[in-house]
Formats: C-alpha cells, structure tokens, sequence
C-alpha cells in the first residue's frame, strides 16, 4: 500500500497547505544570536585569500531564515556590499545558487524560482506544479507581491502568455491564492463533489476538466480529505487513479500533485526529492528547492516519509549523490538523525 492509499488517516495529519509553524522543521532560531559576529566570521571567509566554506556552510544552515535577514542587513552596513552580491562573486556553481537561496526571504525565493520557471525558452512547469501545488494561501499571496514589486506585472499576466489552456486555468485560480481555509467539513457537500467528480470523469466519455480544476483549486483542504473519502466510496478507484486514467500532461500531473499534498504533503516532497536523485544524474536545483524551502517548515516529516516510503535515510542518500561543500550544505539542512 502506498503513502496514498490510505485515506482513512487523512482526517488528522497535518497539511502543509494550513502548516505554517517551524515546529516540524530542521532549521531553527539560533540561541544567543548576534549578527555582528556571524558579519565578522563571514567576512573573514569571504574576503580572506581563497574562500573559507565551511564557515560560510556553518553560519548559514545553522541560523533561520529571519536571522540570516538581520546578518544580511549587518553584512551590508559593515561593507556597503550586499551579501547576496559578494556569496554570489565567490562561490560557483549549485553551491552558489544554494547560499543564494538560504539568504533569500522565502516569499522572495519562491517568486524568483517562479520567474526562473517561465523565463527564456520553454517553461518549467514542473516547477510550477511544486510551488503551486504545496504552498498556502498566505505563501502564495507573499510570493505574487514580490513578483509585483519587482517586475511591474501581477505573476497571473507572465503565467498567461506562457501556460495556456486548463493547466493555465488552473494554474491562475491557484495563484490567487484564495482555497478556502475553514476547517469545517460539510460532508454533505463532499459527497455531492465527489459525485459531481465521478460524472464529469470516469462516467463520462470524455472528460469535464472545468469541474475538476473548479472544485480541486478552491476547496479547503479538510474539505477535500472528506471528497477523497466520498469519491472512492462511490468509484472504487481513488481520485488519484482516476485523474491519472481520464487527463495526460501538465494538467494531469498539477491535479495529481494538489491530491498528493491535500493528503501528505511530506510524502509528495519526498518523492521529489526521490525522483531527482534517481538514474543518471541528479536534478540539483529540486534538491536545493525543496531542502531550503521546507527546512523551517517539515523538513522532519519529510525525512520520516522518506524512510518509509523507500527504506532508507534522505541523509544517506545525500550522501551518496551529492559531493562537495554543496553536498555538505545539503546534509547540514537535512540534519542526520533518521
């Protein structure tokens, strides 16, 4: 039995679309913090001859994220550079763009992966399918007003003239960021959705996508844990299934994605984070994504997912695929135990 299959302990786990404490994730306030030292021992890495990694590892996985702000605004006023600005002039390559990525606001970081997604040729839409899929309203909300602030455009314009069709529809009732939030489940109403679901797929010819995205994009998502529920009741088959029989491609792989995090968010991550280190090569720049993005948030029930759902730690599967100070940087934001 898979980590989606068993609907029944839905009703009480955590969600990451309402999850928005630290309390699940690796990366937590350092005590006693004073960014003025963490300025001085940066500087020292940085600005010395050749550049000293690991301080530059230690300090930045071992602070949260609003504490690396504060070292970031010290760094600036102590050098009048910015810190993004001299990492970026002396590190190279994913290690880079994973120091970048800790140093950056978690709104702003999202946006700057949703603007690398749809810039230049070919759009990611992977990636589109990851943020939008896994990220509250109040993350999406954060997100599309950085995107605002630093392009001029709202995000729904630029996504737009680079998605198109019902993974476009989709996609920009997600990014309003307006699923409803109450906790209260009408079960009434899912079994009304659920059917609603069965008619306009499996017992169709034909597929009524409209009423997918519709209900999908907007229901809460204890709501949904209930029409997950409901819909298996009357197909047999769960939702998942059905949506992987009756649609194909972007579409299919964005509602099959907000499924997974309706019901385990952590198992969906884990599963990325499975994927991009399977066959040849690994797909750095989910790894730096995810382990960053989540570090504060349930990088531990990912972890624990993870070991379930494969048999063995993330931290020593880092370890085998990834090499250097950024397979370093990685293993400290994963943290070892489990």
């Amino acid at each position: 039995m898979s980590a989606w299959e068993d609907l029944e302990l839905l009703l009480d786990s955590p969600s990451s679309l309402t999850v928005t404490s630290s309390a699940r994730g690796t990366v937590k306030d350092k005590a006693n913090f004073k960014p003025e030292d963490d300025v001085a021992a940066l500087r020292k890495a940085i600005e010395g001859l050749g550049t000293t990694e690991k301080t530059l590892i230690d300090v930045l996985t071992q602070r949260s994220n609003a504490q690396r702000q504060l070292i970031g605004t010290a760094y600036q006023k102590a050098t009048g550079r910015t810190l993004v600005a001299d990492l970026k002039g002396d590190t190279h390559g994913d290690f880079e763009d994973l120091l970048v990525a800790l140093v950056t606001p978690p709104a702003a970081y999202d946006c700057h992966e949703v603007m690398k997604a749809i810039k230049g040729s070919g759009t990611t839409e992977s990636t589109l399918t990851e943020i939008f899929a896994s990220r509250s309203n109040k993350q999406i909300k954060a997100m599309t007003d950085v995107y605002l602030k630093e392009t001029g455009r709202p995000m729904s314009n630029d996504l737009k003239s680079e998605v198109s069709g019902d993974y476009c529809k989709a996609m920009l009732i997600l990014a309003e960021g307006k699923r409803d939030e109450s906790t209260n489940v009408d079960t009434a109403k899912a079994k009304a959705d659920a059917k609603a679901l069965y008619e306009a797929g499996e017992k169709k010819w034909g597929t009524d996508e409209d009423k997918f995205i519709d209900i999908l994009c907007h229901r809460s998502v204890p709501q949904l844990r209930q029409t997950l529920i409901e819909y298996k009741d009357i197909s047999k088959k769960t939702l998942q299934e059905s949506i992987e029989s009756e649609m194909s491609g972007d579409l299919e792989e964005l509602l099959v994605a907000v499924v997974k995090c309706v019901k385990n968010a952590p198992a969906y991550f884990a599963e990325r984070l499975f994927k991009a280190m399977k066959g040849a090569g690994t797909t750095e720049s989910i790894l730096t994504r995810i382990l960053v993005s989540r570090s504060e948030i349930d990088l531990v029930d990912i972890k624990e997912e993870y070991k379930k759902l494969f048999g063995y730690t993330l931290y020593s599967r880092l370890e085998s695929e990834v090499s250097g100070s950024y397979g370093e940087t990685l293993k400290k934001l994963c943290g070892q135990d489990g």
